[in-house]
C-alpha cells in the first residue's frame, strides 16, 4: 500500500539480503518508523511487543525470524529450539505456529549447508503467498459490498463497521477485513467505515484510521460501545472483522470485543462476516470457547494510554487510580452461530465444518 506516495509492505528483506525490515506499529499514528531486525531475539521481541501484529504478519515475521536464527546455527536441535521459542511468543494466533511448522517441514529434510538459503526462500514464499491470498479475499469480499450498494439510494455509501486492525498492517499487504473495502474503492463503490477504537491498545484508532486516512477512504472513529447503537439506528450495513484463529467448526477468535459486535449485529439483523486466509483455520480445534488459549497481556495496557499531548509530545497517560488492578484478555471467541459467513481466498462459505470443508476438502477431512 501507499505511505506518502511510496509503496510499502509491512515486512521486507533488507537491501543486503540478510536483515529484515518492518514498520514499527507501536509508533503509529504519530510517527512512521522502519526498524531492522538482525537476530532471532529481535524478531521475537518485535512479535511479543507488537511492533508487528495481526495473525498473517506474525507468521511472516516468525518465518524470517527463523532465518535470522539459522545464521547462528543450522543444526536440527538448535533449529527446533528456535522454533519453539518463536511459537511461544504469542499463544493465540495460529499463523505463528503454522508458519514455523511450515518452515521446519521445508528445512528438516535438507543438509545443514542448504538450510539457510532455503529458509530465506521459503520465508519469501510465505510473504508472497500472503499478498496473493489477501488480494483474493478482497475480490471475493467486494461482492458483498457491491450487492448492498445496488440496493442503496443513489449516492449513499455502504456503511461498514470493523473492529481492531485487519488491514495491510496486519498482513504483508492488502489485509483481510479491509481488503474488500480497498477493492470496493478501486471499483468506484462509495464506502464509509465505522472504525472501532479497539481498547486497550487502540489498533482501530491508531492503525485502521491511519490506513484509511492514507487511502483517502471516508471513515469515523467510534468508541467500542457505540457499534450497537449505530446498528439499532440503521447506520451499519455490514460488519467485517478479521480473525487470529478460526476453528474447524467456524468459531472465530479475534480481538477482544468482537463477540459483543457479533451479538449486536445478530440482534439487529446486520450481516457479520469474518475475513481470513486458510492458514488461520486451526483444523485441530472444534470448540473455540473451550479450546483456544486466550492470551493475557499486561495490566498496564488497560491502565495507561499512549497519546500525543498539546505540545506534540507522544507519551503515556495513566487513566485509573494507581491502586486499581486490571485484567487484560487480548481476544474473545465468537461462536459460529453468530457469523453470517467466512470470506476466504477460495470464496465465501458458511461458518461451519461443512462450509470450510467444501473450500478446503483436504484439510477438512
Amino acid at each position: 500500500m501507499q505511505v506518502n506516495g511510496r509503496a510499502y509492505r509491512s515486512i521486507w528483506l533488507a537491501a543486503d539480503g540478510v536483515g529484515v525490515e518492518i514498520i514499527d506499529q507501536t509508533r503509529l499514528p504519530f510517527h512512521f518508523a522502519v526498524v531492522r531486525l538482525d537476530s532471532l531475539e529481535e524478531a521475537m521481541e518485535a512479535i511479543s511487543r507488537m511492533l508487528v501484529r495481526g495473525a498473517p504478519l506474525i507468521g511472516a515475521t516468525a518465518a524470517y525470524g527463523l532465518c535470522l536464527g539459522l545464521r547462528q546455527s543450522t543444526a536440527v536441535k538448535d533449529m527446533e529450539e528456535m522454533a519453539g521459542r518463536l511459537i511461544g511468543c504469542r499463544p493465540t494466533a495460529v499463523n505463528l505456529r503454522w508458519a514455523v511448522e511450515r518452515m521446519l517441514r521445508c528445512l528438516l529434510p535438507l543438509a545443514e549447508e542448504q538450510r539457510l538459503a532455503a529458509a530465506y526462500r521459503e520465508a519469501a514464499r510465505i510473504c508472497e503467498e500472503d499478498v496473493v491470498t489477501n488480494e483474493a479475499i478482497g475480490r471475493h469480499g467486494v461482492s458483498l459490498i457491491r450487492e448492498i450498494w445496488r440496493t442503496k439510494p443513489a449516492g449513499e455509501p455502504v456503511n461498514i463497521l470493523t473492529h481492531c486492525n485487519a488491514g495491510w498492517l496486519a498482513t504483508v499487504d492488502w489485509g483481510t477485513a479491509l481488503a474488500p473495502v480497498y477493492a470496493a474503492v478501486a471499483e468506484g463503490i462509495p464506502v464509509h467505515v465505522w472504525v472501532d477504537e479497539t481498547r486497550p491498545r487502540n489498533q482501530g484508532a491508531s492503525l485502521t484510521a491511519w490506513e484509511l486516512v492514507a487511502a483517502g477512504i471516508p471513515h469515523h472513529l467510534i468508541v467500542d460501545n457505540a457499534g450497537g447503537h449505530l446498528m439499532q439506528h440503521g447506520l451499519v450495513d455490514l460488519c467485517i472483522v478479521g480473525t487470529d484463529r478460526t476453528t474447524a467448526s467456524g468459531d472465530v477468535c479475534n480481538k477482544i470485543g468482537t463477540y459483543l459486535k457479533a451479538l449486536a449485529a445478530h440482534d439487529n439483523g446486520v450481516p457479520f462476516y469474518v475475513a481470513l486466509p486458510g492458514s488461520t483455520v486451526d483444523w485441530t480445534v472444534d470448540d473455540g470457547v473451550a479450546e483456544i488459549p486466550i492470551e493475557e497481556r499486561g495490566a498496564e495496557e488497560v491502565l495507561r494510554l499512549m497519546g500525543e499531548d498539546e505540545t506534540g509530545t507522544v507519551r503515556s497517560f495513566a487513566i485509573a487510580p494507581g491502586a486499581t488492578p486490571a485484567i487484560n484478555p487480548a481476544f474473545d471467541v465468537t461462536p459460529a452461530r453468530l457469523v453470517t459467513g467466512l470470506i476466504t481466498e477460495r470464496g465465501i462459505c458458511p461458518a461451519s465444518r461443512a462450509g470450510l470443508g467444501a473450500l478446503y476438502p483436504q484439510e477438512g477431512q
